[in-house]
């Protein structure tokens, strides 16, 4: 996929739900991942034409795994001229040695995102991009379908009371097979989890489920995502947030 197409659907979500308002100072979290980097790229590109001036920062969150090497991600911002924060923490001893914990993902995730959110009004921030594409979407939903008896996702912007601030998810109209194709196609600098828990979760699983339904019934995923668009759930009122 070009970068001129990862753009395009970029501005699209952008624009149906409003996520960019002049002045913004969005902060980028990059988890190194073949996600987070693209979206890095997108922002990068659509702030250069987009008609409300916005500047990114990008963020990244360093867990203390031993073997991760942000190197070249902080080459890679040099290059876009973005600025570049690494945030230093203990969240990986806590949890796997001090804590043991058996099921670490929702605990690093809530420690992550609060160290994340820290650092973001540290720097000026009053929003923050997330990475999450339409797979992630669908997956989140057959998770809480399987797991809580609800149909639930999160939402393309939400508001964070507490903290103030307001995340938004400028990816989600873009299938994970578009990120994987950007990447490979740009060479973009992709740094592998050193998790010892990555892909041994319950999203890899609902992950191979919904990539195994897809399969035998073709189209299965986009109804999934027309559904959720269509679902009157709280942030997803299709078409409501279009800019006039």
């Amino acid at each position: 996929m070009k970068l001129q197409q990862v753009l395009s659907y970029t501005r699209r979500a952008v624009d149906d739900y409003q996520m960019i308002a002049q002045g913004d100072r969005i902060a980028v979290g990059i988890s190194g991942g073949k996600d987070s980097l693209t979206l890095l790229y997108a922002l990068h590109g659509l702030k250069r034409f987009y008609p409300k001036h916005f500047e990114i920062h990008a963020v990244t969150v360093d867990l203390g795994f031993q073997n991760l090497d942000l190197s070249r991600i902080a080459e890679l911002c040099r290059e876009l001229e973005v600025e570049y924060t690494i945030v230093k923490t203990d969240i990986a001893q806590i949890i796997f040695e001090d804590r043991k914990e058996e099921n670490p993902c929702s605990l690093c995730a809530k420690m992550r995102k609060g160290a994340l959110n820290q650092a973001m009004k540290e720097v000026g921030c009053n929003k923050i991009a997330y990475a999450h594409h339409k797979d992630d979407v669908v997956e989140t939903m057959l998770m809480s379908l399987i797991y809580e008896g609800r149909f639930h996702t999160f939402s393309p912007v939400t508001y964070l009371d507490r903290t103030e601030l307001t995340v938004i998810r400028p990816l989600m109209y873009m299938d994970e097979a578009d990120v994987i194709g950007f990447v490979r196609k740009y060479n973009v600098p992709v740094v592998k989890s050193p998790c010892p828990a990555d892909g041994y979760t319950r999203r890899e699983y609902v992950k191979q489920l919904l990539r195994q339904l897809n399969q035998e019934n073709p189209g299965v995923k986009e109804r999934m995502f027309t559904a959720i668009q269509n679902g009157k759930m709280k942030g997803w009122e299709y078409g409501s947030h279009k800019s006039e």
